[in-house]
This record gives structure tokens, sequence and C-alpha cells, in this order.
């Protein structure tokens, strides 16, 4: 077993998170918990030392992140240490101006056993990682990943409940986490991780996409029956770090989606129909949530700019209609003003 960690690269906020009472843009790039990105690569190593099922080698791979404080001399030292006072080989791999994914193809590469742990850098393993995802790949030759639920912390709590899943279950999104295990073979197989993702106008070099399109890579090679194995218990901690806003966000995972169904177009033409379905139901799920907390804090209906937006002008044909007028229904506690849209003033 080899476990394989690349950084994460973190997208840069693009400074308007304020305009409708959002994040501020105050945070210094670093983990909420005060963690640099040098201090979560070592705690993420030491999570795969503490395996129950012990792993034969760590490889941490540099991919030329600007942050020089990543894998830095007090980075490395640390590193180091460990691989003194245990019994698994740790190893640094360092590239220039590689890409997350073109890194974790040569720490993947290097790998000499047949199950690789692809770890992300910011995420810490439970003990019982690999105890728990190992059968899942070892006993079903149809199943082509394993992972688990994760436990957040940084600047969201909660539980994150992926469900893994065939291929047509993967087109419309990822339902597996970056954290998982594979097989060395399937790795090589599928090709890989694709590295050419990484541009300005996909913005995947922060490492939120390559993940998605590896495990589709990864269902389409597995034949017929592959599938990806989650485990329904929380079995990674992970950091949740501030990134640009909302609509860069939507942006950068629209290019990517264009990216991701050209390189899969046959997969997307034979389950058209699920796809919008799919998308389509997410969609309505959150025009839900909005509603919902709309009607649970009217003051929204006054403080928030979009929001008064999508009451005085809803989407047609959408379930905008629909939306406002059961927010116009639900008889909230405090008055609706109109909006001068003209200058910005809550007539």
């Amino acid at each position: 077993m080899t476990v394989v960690i690349a950084p994460r690269r973190v997208p840069q906020h693009d400074g308007d998170w304020g305009a409708d009472g959002g994040y501020d843009g105050s945070y210094d790039g670093d983990g909420h918990d005060g963690r640099s990105h040098g201090s979560a690569l070592v705690s993420a190593v030491e999570s795969a030392l503490r395996q129950t099922i012990r792993p034969e080698a760590v490889i941490v791979t540099d991919d030329g992140s600007a942050d020089p404080e990543t894998i830095g001399r007090e980075t490395t030292d640390a590193i180091n240490e460990l691989s003194r006072r245990g019994e698994t080989d740790i190893r640094i791999i360092r590239r220039t101006d590689a890409n997350v994914a073109a890194a974790l193809n040569a720490g993947i590469a290097a790998a000499t056993t047949p199950y690789v742990l692809v770890l992300d850098g910011h995420d810490l393993l439970r003990p019982d990682f690999l105890a728990s995802t190992l059968p899942l790949l070892r006993d079903d030759d149809t199943a082509v990943a394993a992972s688990g639920w994760m436990s957040c912390f940084g600047l969201m709590d909660g539980e994150l409940r992926p469900a893994g899943g065939a291929l047509a279950d993967f087109l419309a999104y990822d339902h597996c986490p970056g954290t998982c295990l594979i097989r060395w073979d399937d790795w090589l197989r599928c090709g890989g991780y694709d590295d050419g993702m990484e541009s300005s106008e996909t913005n995947a070099s922060s490492g939120r996409f390559e993940g998605w399109e590896f495990h589709l890579r990864l269902l389409e090679h597995g034949g017929p029956h592959a599938h990806v194995a989650v485990a329904e218990r929380p079995l990674i901690d992970h950091e949740v770090l501030p990134g640009e806003s909302y609509a860069s966000y939507a942006r950068s995972r629209t290019a990517a989606l264009k990216h991701i169904v050209e390189r899969h177009r046959e997969s997307y033409a034979e389950n058209a129909g699920r796809v919008v379905a799919d998308l389509d139901a997410l969609a309505g799920e959150r025009l839900h949530l909005w509603e919902n907390a709309v009607q649970t804090h009217p003051e929204l209906r006054q403080h928030s700019m979009l929001t008064r937006e999508c009451l005085e002008h809803p989407g047609y044909g959408d379930g905008g209609v629909e939306a406002a007028a059961r927010i116009n229904r639900a008889r909230c506690s405090v008055p609706y003003y109109a909006a001068d849209m003209s200058s910005g003033n809550v007539l």
C-alpha cells in the first residue's frame, strides 16, 4: 500500500464576497484554525502513518506551487523526521510548475504497490480508513475506487456524504472524495489524471475538478459493472477552505464541465436524459433551500439585493415564479419593501 499526497492549491477569492453580505475577504490563505499549507501537509502524512493497516510507503509530491512554504525547508525537515522515526518509507518528489494532476500522476507512477491511496494535502485520514476501504476493492473486482464520508472542519462544520455509484451517477457531478483508494493497474489503464485540465478558464489547478474527471476515466475503463464504493461513515476529516466568490466558482465549474463533457462525449451522449434530469433535480433542490431560507429569515427580503431581485423578477419556466409566490404567501413577519433598483436604496 502506498499513500500519495499532493498539496491542495487554494483558489484566490476575487473580492466580491461582501456584495451580498457574505465573506469579506479577510481570510489570510491558511486553514481556519491557523494551519499553514505546510503544517497541513505534515498532518496529512501523520494521519497516513496512524493507519491500523500501515502503508508500505508515503510519497509527497511537490506540484511546483507558488507558495514556497507548502514544501519548504521547515515542512521538509518535519517530514524527514517522521521518516526517521518510523518504519514507513517517506519520499518527496519535487517538480517545477506542475499542476495537481501532473503531481499526482508522478507520485502514483513512483508507487510499487498494487493499491494506492490518493490523499488530499488538507485532508486527515481516520485511523481505520484503509481497514474500511481496502476490502471494498480487494473483494470486488468491479469496484474501481473506494472512500468514505467526510467530517468537515475549518470554515464549515458538518458531514459530507457522497454516495459513490456507477458511471451514470458521476456525469452530473462527482460522487467520490478526492481522497480515495485505487488500484495502480486501474490508474495506468485509464491514463491517469488529466493534466490538461489546468487553465485560466477552468481554474482546475486548484485541484477541485481533476478528481471528478479521473473518477469518470476509472469508471469508463472498468467495464459495464464498474462502480465507486463509499463506506457510509466518516473516514476523512476534510478541511474546508475559502476560495473565490460563488459567481467565480460557478464560472469555473461550468468551464470544467464543458471540458469534461468534451473528454467524455460518448458517455454523456449515451446518458443525456439522465444527466439533464440529475442537473434539474439539483437546481430544484437549491431553489427550495433558498426559498426555505427566505421564509425562515424574512429580513433577507430587505437586506439581500439578490433576493429582492429574484422576488421582483423571478425566473420563468424554471420554478422561480412558483418559489416567489410561495414566499409571498408565507406571511413573513418582516414587511417587504420594494427596492429602488436605480439607486440601490430600499424604499
